[in-house]
């Protein structure tokens, strides 16, 4: 059985946009994965640890094979194969790899959250999200996207988003 599944990229160490190019092209890879569609590229301030260089993101759009879980060691392998190094939380980083949404699904495990527990409250997850599915409804309550960026557009300190 095929799922869709969107995985969200973003890079702020080194050359960003071609960290991007390199981690698709690695996900396109994967067995048992097909890249199905991306969004821009943006760039952001960074989320959560703010004194450090701003990032560049995108969000992708897959068909997989794979369960949730061993799709995530896949993604994990790519950021380890990449020189991803987990240093600090939310610190600078190569290649962060983050699964958002795994089809319907709704997972609560230790190892793996979706949808992506944050991803309500992050312009640069919902701005691309809604570039390659605007119409796009979350499996754990319904809410719809457009919605959602809404809210998460109308917070303070969510304004600085820009496509490249």
């Amino acid at each position: 059985m095929e799922t869709r599944a969107y995985i969200g990229l973003g890079s702020n160490i080194g050359e960003k946009a071609q960290n991007l190019e390199n981690a698709r092209a690695e996900i396109n890879q994967i067995t048992g994965v097909k890249l199905d569609s991306v969004s821009s590229l943006y760039v952001t301030a960074p989320w959560g640890k703010t004194d450090q260089e701003d990032f560049v993101n995108q969000v992708a759009r897959i068909i997989t094979s794979l369960p949730a879980g061993e799709l995530l060691h896949r993604l994990q392998e790519i950021e380890i194969k990449m020189g991803r190094q987990r240093k600090e939380k939310w610190g600078p980083r190569i290649i962060d790899l983050d699964i958002l949404l795994y089809g319907e699904e709704v997972l609560n495990s230790e190892e793996l959250k979706v949808p992506h527990p944050y991803m309500r409250e992050r312009l640069f997850v919902l701005i691309p999200l809604q570039e390659i599915d605007a119409e796009l409804v979350f499996p754990d309550d319904g809410a719809i996207l457009e919605e959602v960026l809404s809210r998460a557009k109308a917070r303070d300190g969510n304004e600085k988003i820009r496509r490249m």
